[in-house]
């Protein structure tokens, strides 16, 4: 297994994400679901692509 993906700035978010989709997922339809995953998704990307500089 690489280095880069035992790397905690990597796992934090994933493992946030994952929280965060099932505390706001728990009273939502399965389309608001997708919908919030993939706009949760979509910004830790982004928080991860501006930390590292867009490289």
């Amino acid at each position: 297994m690489s280095a880069d993906l035992l790397r905690l700035d990597l796992i934090v978010p994933v493992l946030m994400y994952c929280a965060l989709l099932w505390w706001v997922g728990r009273g939502l339809s399965w389309t608001a679901r997708l919908a919030t995953g993939a706009v949760t998704l979509v910004l830790i990307i982004v928080v991860l692509l501006v930390e590292r500089g867009w490289r």
